[in-house]
């Protein structure tokens, strides 16, 4: 099994969405082939996506560098890596 301490940058900047409201996974490890979204990637690593429930629609910035500490959402922190 191959294991991850830190997960892969799959872009230094946002994925900005127009979303509908309702359930969306986030990937966290940044192997996933569908970003921002998780589609199963993980699957040999450390991580697990995080769910995230929109309760209206909306435009949505998703980390796209897996590094924010604001979780599935953009913080900024790609600008510093």
């Amino acid at each position: 099994m191959r294991i991850m301490s830190k997960a892969k940058i799959a872009q230094k900047m946002p994925y900005v969405i127009e979303e509908k409201a309702g359930k969306k996974y986030w990937c966290a490890c940044g192997e996933s082939k569908n970003q921002p979204y998780c589609d199963g990637s993980h699957k040999e690593t450390d991580f697990v996506p995080i769910e995230v429930e929109l309760t209206e629609d909306k435009k949505v910035a998703w980390c796209g560098c897996k590094h924010s500490a604001n979780g599935a959402f953009c913080d900024g922190t790609h600008s510093k890596l």
